[in-house]
């Protein structure tokens, strides 16, 4: 069975979630029986995160195999329950590096090597490793920054080049921001609007939209992102600040996203009884599940227990830009 590419991009402004995003979908994909893995690229041009100032860019996370990575690494692990590796992390510098060595070692047979498609294709050549080693059915990709900055054009563009390969097997997602300025308290939908835009220059249209903002989006908004940005309404979904992050994958199935991302797929979700490990192939598509998912009952526990919690126990919070905004 053919492993699907679930691309999650950035739109109006960084920092908006698009990490715990991933993580969250990864989780609820799990639990509708797939296997799950996920990718993080940043667009720097350092080969890993290790030498990066921790106040500059937030404290890395080292994976299984000694990996010095981006903290959302990190959130994947804990939202999927998997161990994660090298292979699930993406940087520019290590993918111009990659090229750079192949071609002093002669292995582009002496002809011109361009940006692109050279670059592109060592973007998808390293997302189908990581899709390789873990079997996974479903790889979720995570392009840092922000839709219409310069530094993930090329990512962009591999994911627009694997999309014309297999466009049955690729979706994406845009997770951009909503403002409600202070003095007008009205939530705007034209940062959103032109975020899509962005995109489709890119030569990518998303297939869903989770809208980020402070509080739930309602029916107008809806309606207005599904006219101008040309998604279904049903694929516009409410993304709000909430008191944990444990909670998005249930405000996501409440929102149908899983059974949405599947429909698409033409997939449904399998029984607990035959939940997938990697490696497992996916089966068809035939009828919607209500509620919040086949197996997320652990989850809504866990989110009970942080809730119903008392004591006050003292932690060390990892974050990023506490000191620099």
């Amino acid at each position: 069975m053919p492993t699907r590419f679930i691309f999650v991009a950035g739109g109006v402004m960084s920092g908006i979630g698009k990490g715990v995003a991933v993580a969250s979908i990864g989780r609820i994909l799990k639990s509708k029986g797939f296997g799950v893995t996920a990718v993080k690229i940043d667009p720097y041009i350092n080969v890993d995160a290790g030498t990066m100032n921790p106040i500059e860019h937030g404290e890395i996370f080292v994976t299984e195999d000694g990996d010095e990575c981006d903290q959302d690494v990190g959130n994947y692990e804990r939202f999927l329950d998997e161990n994660l590796s090298r292979a699930n992390y993406i940087t520019t510098g290590r993918v111009y590096q990659a090229v750079i060595n192949r071609e002093r070692n002669l292995e582009y047979g002496g002809r011109c090597v361009e940006v692109v498609p050279d670059i592109p294709n060592e973007v998808i050549s390293r997302i189908k490793k990581a899709a390789k080693k873990t079997q996974a059915d479903f790889v979720l990709i995570e392009i840092g920054g922000t839709v219409g900055e310069y530094q993930n054009l090329l990512f962009l563009e591999a994911a627009r080049m694997i999309h014309l390969r297999e466009p049955k097997n690729v979706l994406f997602i845009l997770v951009s921001y909503l403002p409600i300025p202070e003095k007008i308290g009205e939530m705007k939908t034209k940062p959103t609007q032109t975020a899509v835009r962005l995109l489709n220059e890119a030569g990518i249209q998303p297939d869903i939209i989770l809208g980020r903002s402070k509080v739930p989006l309602d029916a107008p908004r809806k309606r207005k992102i599904s006219i101008f940005c040309n998604v279904q309404k049903e694929d516009v979904i409410s993304a709000p600040d909430i008191e944990s992050i444990y909670e998005i994958p249930i405000n996501f199935e409440k929102e149908n996203l899983g059974n949405r991302i599947l429909k698409k797929f033409d997939l449904r979700a399998k029984k607990p009884s035959t939940r997938a490990k990697h490696g497992a192939g996916p089966v068809p598509y035939r009828n919607e599940v209500s509620g919040t998912g086949q197996n997320l009952k652990d989850w809504e526990a866990l989110i009970k227990t942080i809730k119903n919690t008392k004591k006050p126990v003292k932690i060390g919070i990892v974050g990023k830009y506490f000191e620099t905004g």
